[in-house]
């Protein structure tokens, strides 16, 4: 107790009031407005090789249709039984296996894919089918039918991301699954990319202007976005506390790919050290290529290809790369920036 709250009659005031549901926000203020952000997070880092062994061993044991989705939880080991990797957001590695099908279903949270390892098998988002291919990021915006199906001859893994924790924070959760397990398919392949990815779009109020105005793309090609990035890398000088970095954004306002996430992608050149750099946005990394290492709080972690790392809120990061180092990361910036929250510092 502070040293000023020692007035004799403040414990019999505390315990006649406990019945109640009252309590003094003078005793615990300090810890409920703290100076800076105190992430409930650990920094953590999931090797990929053990986790995907674990992860076709289930495959094993279960179906996707039994499962649902079959995913191995990323969870936090400071955040034990949450099944979140930073306090707003989830993260999970899915495998469908040769031949299988991930019913459809639609829920109130926001989840994105980045494809880990695999090559034609495709996520189908209101009757359209995204075939994905290594480091696609693909979106199933909130309360949008989705399915996952692999007709190729082996299995796919990709990174889960969704804001369950938020959702659950706010008890807005509501989930439906279609009788069928796969939807009907509406359009071509990717006709989303063609027509919203590209600076373009559909004209308003025409029939080909199929897709939600808020959300109309939900694929974006490794292709791309490497191509994009290795152009940023040849035409200007790192920033000292990021490297190279790109954001994705959504066509329709310019904004976060989802309401909730946002996600980007860095280069880091073979030999360069990120100076120090702290942002309020708890993020989840994935080694896309090359090796170094990431030093959070002072903890160095190994970085290799397809390791997966977790930033929580407010440690401050520094990237070192031993070979040309490539990273995806998503985050809870989105809401963050919405809510007038984010903050970052740069030494």
């Amino acid at each position: 107790m502070d040293g000023s709250n020692t007035h004799p009659g403040l414990q019999s005031l505390y315990a006649e009031m406990e019945p109640h549901s009252l309590y003094p926000l003078w005793e615990v203020l300090h810890g409920l407005v703290t100076p800076t952000p105190q992430s409930a997070a650990a920094p953590h880092l999931w090797s990929y090789a053990p986790a995907r062994d674990y992860l076709l061993r289930a495959g094993d044991l279960i179906t996707a249709e039994q499962a649902e989705r079959r995913v191995l939880i990323l969870e936090n080991p400071a955040l034990r039984g949450t099944s979140a990797a930073v306090p707003s957001l989830y993260a999970g590695l899915q495998l469908i296996l040769p031949g299988e099908i991930a019913p459809a279903h639609r829920h109130s949270q926001c989840a994105l894919r980045f494809v880990m390892e695999g090559d034609g098998a495709h996520t189908a988002v209101d009757g359209e089918r995204a075939v994905m291919r290594p480091f696609d990021l693909v979106l199933t915006p909130n309360w949008q039918w989705h399915d996952h199906g692999n007709e190729t001859t082996k299995p796919m893994i990709w990174l889960d991301g969704l804001d369950v924790p938020t959702v659950r924070h706010f008890e807005t959760s509501f989930a439906e699954r279609l009788p069928e397990s796969a939807q009907a398919q509406a359009v071509e392949d990717d006709q989303s990319y063609w027509l919203y990815g590209r600076g373009l779009r559909p004209f308003r109020g025409s029939t080909a202007d199929r897709r939600p105005a808020r959300q109309p793309l939900f694929h974006y090609p490794y292709q791309d976005w490497r191509e994009s990035l290795a152009m940023l890398a040849r035409s200007a000088a790192p920033d000292p506390h990021l490297g190279h970095a790109l954001e994705f954004n959504n066509p329709a306002d310019g904004g976060p790919i989802m309401p909730t996430i946002a996600a980007h992608v860095r280069l880091v050149p073979a030999g360069f050290r990120t100076q120090p750099r702290r942002a309020t946005d708890g993020t989840v990394f994935v080694v896309v290529e090359g090796a170094g290492s990431a030093t959070i709080d002072g903890r160095m972690f190994t970085l290799h290809e397809r390791d997966i790392f977790v930033l929580p809120s407010w440690n401050e990061l520094v990237l070192q790369a031993d070979t040309e180092l490539v990273l995806f990361g998503f985050s809870d910036r989105a809401a963050q920036e919405k809510l007038s929250l984010f903050r970052e510092h740069r030494a």
